[in-house]
């Protein structure tokens, strides 16, 4: 016997939220999220302040996710070069899927424009922490400048992805030796 756990108002209105912003983007409107949940607009006010502010937690709680599928486990033994290529080898793997649109964190952030935006400020601190992570990579990998190679790493990710994202190029076989190159520059060991 399987019984099905039934989800909550507030884990569809965010499951409803992540799915079509990821798909349609951010100007999605409220009746159409409220139908995707099966859901009143009550129910959504109830719940939450503002579309914005269901927006902001559908990509904060997507955040452990995303970190999950990109990065490698801490301390996982392999060199800060070999966790730094990881991060694009997962961004390859996820680009060869039909419904990848790329990062959605980045993709917040382009279409809101307004940085004190709820969601625009969620997105912006994930996005920073994984300049965080390159740099903290970089850096234990004797780097020659960690600052300048992390903004580089994320120039490239966020390029990579955005061109898969729309169709405009496939990353295999482009991405990683790009990294590469950056990260020899760099003298990442």
């Amino acid at each position: 016997m399987t019984t099905e756990v039934k989800r909550s108002t507030r884990e569809r209105l965010l499951e409803a939220a992540a799915t079509l912003t990821y798909r349609d983007g951010v100007g999605i409107g409220v009746e159409a999220l409220c139908k995707t949940a099966g859901v009143s607009k009550r129910s959504l006010y109830q719940l939450f302040e503002s579309k914005d502010e269901l927006l902001a937690a559908s990509l904060e709680e997507r955040a452990s996710d995303f970190v999950a599928t990109l990065l490698p486990p801490a301390d996982d033994g392999r060199s800060p070069r070999r966790r730094i290529l990881h991060v694009f080898e997962q961004v390859e793997s996820q680009a060869g899927a039909p419904e990848f649109r790329g990062c959605r964190y980045l993709a917040v952030q382009v279409e809101l424009k307004d940085q004190s935006h709820p969601a625009s400020q969620v997105a912006h601190r994930i996005k920073s922490n994984l300049t965080a992570f390159f740099h903290a990579e970089a850096e234990q990998g004797g780097a020659s400048d960690p600052d300048l190679l992390a903004r580089q790493l994320s120039l490239v990710f966020d390029g990579a992805s955005a061109r898969a994202g729309i169709g405009a190029d496939k990353l295999t076989g482009l991405i990683a030796p790009t990294v590469a190159t950056l990260l020899d520059a760099a003298g990442v060991r």
